[in-house]
């Protein structure tokens, strides 16, 4: 890897969690057909105020999804480009699946394993078709898709809805029934489509061309499409009614391990993905990973957050300090529990407070508190609020429990 791209890599926290990626997930599947709103958000019969409901908006889900099987909780995998860029080549995928197995990885749910841009040959063959890039893929696409099968694991590819990729290989505008049946004709299980080189042609007219193409190959493809370049992590927050079942707000790859930020600053970052129901896709390099890293990657409870049958996106409820920059996060879970989470963004060490009305809690409802990262049970019978001293850019996530609530870890 080159200088410049390790330059690139070291990004400041401050910066990095507010300059991210703002995608929108549709599946394309078999018989693909849009889903209601969501219906089983229904505000408890005890413990739970009258803003429960209004606070943990959903009206918009159902919007963009599909019913057909996929993406039932965000997807979990790993991506090349935030660590190896265009560095990378059959080899590279081979070893990261191997490492995806070995460090149990696999096993917590990290699944797919998605090549990003410079895959394919600068142009394409005289077919008009898509050629992997000879000299880094020689094998071709569907031999590799077959050894990371093998591993019991998916295999994602790149595509642009444009003329171009972003790093100048061949986009699928224009091309999409012919890609997808390519794509599906190696064995891909999920492709990320991307947004440069697009002529200036309205997206709601690029992107669904592909979702179709994909549908009519028969093969269920998860289709992940990028329309916005740069914006801030907080706007995720302002599509959460929009989430769920069959589409997930992306806010980008995971940066954890990349180099750049202190653990705190990581667990952060892992933390407020898994409540936003982000899709956990580690981009670093899994094969010399750091103990550290493993630890934050593997941590079953935060990854059970964001895997939680109930599929509601986590949100930013309340926020204090100069500059807001003392937050709180909270979402719905399975069992009538909350997720809660304590992120200070502040310079300083600061005690955050969530009072019971900024949950959806009845003031007088009494609750037990676990914390995920310590994971303990730190508070067993807290009234009307419950607060903790976090460090700076630090994040504390806890699970919020109503005593007249059977405890549920579906």
């Amino acid at each position: 890897m080159g200088m410049e791209n390790m330059k690139k890599k070291k990004s400041v926290y401050s910066v990095f969690i507010v300059m991210v990626l703002t995608l929108r997930l549709i599946d394309g599947g078999i018989e693909g057909r849009q889903v209601g709103v969501l219906e089983k958000l229904e505000k408890p019969s005890s413990g739970f105020s009258k803003s429960y409901n209004s606070i943990y908006d959903t009206s918009k889900y159902g919007i963009f999804q599909l019913n057909n099987g996929l993406a039932l909780t965000p997807q979990m995998g790993w991506n090349s480009w935030n660590f190896f860029a265009c560095s990378i080549s059959e080899d590279l995928i081979k070893e990261t699946a191997d490492a995806l197995v070995s460090t149990g990885l696999a096993d917590l749910g990290y699944v797919y394993v998605n090549i990003d841009d410079c895959w394919s040959a600068a142009t394409r063959n005289l077919k008009g078709q898509l050629v992997p890039d000879p000299k880094t893929f020689p094998s071709g696409i569907k031999a590799l898709s077959d050894y990371v099968h093998g591993k019991g694991l998916k295999l994602g590819i790149y595509g642009d809805a444009g003329a171009f990729t972003c790093q100048v290989r061949p986009g699928s505008l224009f091309h999409e029934t012919g890609d997808a049946q390519l794509f599906a004709d190696w064995g891909v299980d999920y492709l990320k489509y991307d947004n440069c080189f697009n002529l200036g042609i309205d997206p709601k007219k690029r992107y669904p061309p592909m979702r179709d193409a994909l549908n009519a190959t028969g093969r269920t493809i998860f289709y992940s499409i990028c329309e916005c370049m740069t914006t801030i992590a907080d706007i995720n927050d302002k599509w959460a009614s929009r989430a769920g079942p069959g589409g997930w707000n992306d806010p980008d790859m995971l940066e954890v391990g990349n180099g750049g930020m202190t653990y705190q600053e990581y667990r952060a970052h892992f933390s407020i993905w898994a409540l936003m129901k982000a899709p956990l896709l580690i981009g670093c390099d899994v094969r010399n990973m750091t103990a550290e890293t493993l630890e934050i990657l593997s941590n079953k409870e935060v990854i059970s957050v964001n895997q939680d049958s109930l599929g509601v996106q986590g949100r930013k409820v309340y926020v204090s300090g100069e500059a807001n920059c003392l937050q709180v996060w909270a979402g719905p879970l399975s069992g009538n529990r909350l997720v809660v989470a304590f992120w200070n963004r502040c310079s300083k060490a600061a005690t955050i407070t969530a009072r019971w009305e900024v949950l959806g809690l009845e003031s007088s409802t009494h609750v037990s508190i676990r914390d995920l990262w310590q994971h303990k049970e730190v508070k067993e019978n807290a009234v009307a609020s419950f607060g903790a001293k976090v460090d700076s850019h630090d994040c504390h996530m806890y699970i919020f429990t109503p005593k007249t609530v059977a405890h549920s870890e579906s």
